[in-house]
């Protein structure tokens, strides 16, 4: 018999000053099996970075043809694609060719360098692309706040990130390793 996903539930309250974005969310997020609680914390994070109307989680660790969060317009074009962790170049490329503007968030210390240095030259061809990679510091205090019922406010300003729980605050350093184009933002 197959291990089923954890549901964990997020009362996420949004407070975007950069882009005037200020919502609570209910979310519902279902963490495979082979998933970590630093994994969907950073799925989690991405969501609140973007956070959108449209935006939602995709099948993206079980199925290639799903990102892990994306936005899809009325029509069901693909407006933004973000991964997380460290995916598979062609993976990336594809995404790219289907959707408006793509953005991985890679994590993982050293592992995450070598991955970038590796396929750095494919990424470069890539206009609508956008790296960032979270440092190894920050994703595991990130995974300290994971809970089956989370209550987490977000904070983003002057290009800052906090998440807290209430109890802990977590500042979320964002290194740029590659800038793509225009980021959706409404």
């Amino acid at each position: 018999m197959a291990i089923k996903a954890t549901i964990f539930k997020a009362n996420l309250q949004i407070a975007d000053m950069e882009r005037y974005y200020y919502k609570d969310h209910q979310l519902t997020l279902a963490r495979h099996p082979s998933e970590t609680d630093e994994r969907m914390m950073v799925r989690l994070l991405a969501f609140a970075i973007h956070a959108h109307e449209y935006l939602e989680f995709g099948q993206g660790m079980t199925n290639d043809e799903e990102a892990d969060v994306w936005q899809k317009d009325l029509t069901g074009s693909i407006d933004l694609w973000i991964d997380v962790g460290i995916p598979d170049e062609k993976l990336i490329r594809k995404a790219c060719g289907r959707s408006r503007q793509v953005v991985v968030y890679a994590y993982g210390g050293r592992v995450a360098d070598m991955w970038f240095e590796k396929d750095r030259a494919q990424f470069e061809r890539q206009k609508n692309l956008t790296i960032i990679n979270l440092p190894v510091e920050t994703t595991k205090e990130l995974a300290k706040l994971a809970q089956r019922n989370m209550s987490l406010q977000c904070i983003i300003q002057d290009g800052q990130v906090w998440v807290s729980d209430g109890a802990a605050s977590v500042q979320v350093e964002r290194v740029v390793l590659k800038p793509g184009g225009l980021l959706v933002t409404s």
